[in-house]
């Protein structure tokens, strides 16, 4: 009986390998199932997992998504150029050429949030325009890692981001700019690596998880609170794939952020709270048969930013029964699989495999093949297709 790998792989078969492709179907399910457990909060799209400008636009296109959540500058006032009109950017940003950019851009000021989370930002702008730029807007970083333990011992459960932490070094942060002339604090972020992007893998992780969660839900509300005195604020974002019911139930939380959930990768498996769909993969042809139980696909070293460790390997998932092998891995320019279905391999079959992370795939190919439910398919630019690298 035929499955949906065999009518993606059928449905491509005409375009030539290596190839990323979208399942539309899975894609727009994914989308359907965030917004449900989102459950009314409005969802940006994060454009770093994505890095396809027409499944972005598509997506702001639905209902109960909102605005981008982008990671470059530079991108950002791309997006705008191509009428984004609400962008969020995720990072600092210290690129002079593209904050002159902004600053001479009356669409882009009023469409891109820029982010910060130290005076040394505020410098940094400063620097690069000069005095009496125009008012930049601004969000504040805060940073939403577990600290367990006593102060200067603490362990820290999160990712590192910003420094600043407690409800006390956001006030000074707003109150220092507040005070300064050319920027505007309209925005708070918090985002919960441990929880969104942390798979429920065993008993000890779901309760950190969860005792994480009840502390973000204090603390939130303190540093808004505390902000609130410095700045009107008309956005505290927060959350992300694999925290959305949790972190969106905050009713001091206005948007969540997810982009993820669109592709879900290999590292969204796992998860309690959904049931992963993937919707992207990537399909590589057997070139070569040193053994009757090893095929070697070209290419393939799609290796995904992280701890270096198995899980940001891709993994071969059609034919089922293969495996990559431990001393080479994904290569560079040969991938060798193995397993039990890997004697029935021949020249020039082709092997479809998921990428661990999301829209890194995307920086690739130039191209990926939208293939919608009746077979058809559409072949959509990547960033990299448009001629965009944003880092």
């Amino acid at each position: 009986m035929p499955t949906p790998a065999d009518a993606l792989l059928a449905a491509t078969s005409h375009l030539p390998t290596p190839l990323a492709i979208l399942d539309e179907q899975a894609l727009w399910a994914n989308a359907d199932d965030l917004v449900e457990r989102a459950a009314g909060t409005p969802i940006r799209v994060a454009t770093k997992s994505v890095r396809v400008r027409e499944i972005v636009e598509q997506t702001l296109a639905r209902e109960g998504f909102a605005g981008v959540m982008s990671y470059s500058l530079p991108e950002s006032l791309w997006l705008v150029e191509h009428g984004v009109d609400d962008v969020l950017l995720a990072y600092p940003s210290v690129d002079p050429d593209a904050l002159r950019a902004l600053a001479a851009d009356d669409a882009g000021r009023a469409a891109i949030t820029l982010m910060v989370d130290s005076i040394e930002h505020l410098d940094v702008i400063d620097a690069a325009l000069g005095s009496g730029h125009p008012t930049l807007r601004l969000c504040l970083d805060v940073d939403a890692s577990l600290r367990i333990g006593p102060p200067g011992l603490a362990a820290h459960l999160g990712v590192r981001r910003s420094p600043v932490h407690t409800a006390r070094q956001a006030r000074a942060m707003a109150r220092t700019i507040e005070a300064r002339a050319g920027f505007e604090l309209v925005g708070l972020m918090f985002y919960d690596a441990q929880i969104a992007g942390l798979p429920d893998t065993s008993p000890a992780v779901r309760l950190v998880k969860k005792a994480s969660n009840a502390e973000l839900h204090r603390r939130r509300r303190a540093v808004v609170d505390a902000v609130s005195q410095h700045a009107h604020l008309t956005l505290v974002n927060a959350g992300g794939t694999g925290s959305l019911e949790t972190t969106g139930a905050d009713p001091v939380v206005t948007e969540l952020t997810a982009g993820s959930g669109l592709f879900c990768p290999t590292l969204f498996d796992g998860y309690d709270a959904f049931e992963a769909r993937p919707a992207a993969y990537f399909a590589l042809s057997v070139t070569r048969c040193p053994s009757r139980s090893v095929a070697t696909l070209h290419a393939g070293g799609y290796v995904a930013s992280g701890p270096a460790s198995d899980s940001r390997l891709p993994t071969p998932v059609w034919p089922t029964g293969l495996s990559l092998l431990g001393t080479e891995g994904a290569g560079e320019v040969q991938t060798p699989v193995t397993g039990s279905n890997a004697r029935h391999l021949s020249v020039g079959d082709r092997v479809l495999l998921r990428y661990a992370k999301a829209g890194e795939m995307c920086e690739r190919f130039d191209t990926v093949a939208l293939v919608r439910g009746d077979g058809t398919v559409e072949q959509l630019p990547t960033y990299r297709g448009e001629g965009k690298a944003f880092g």
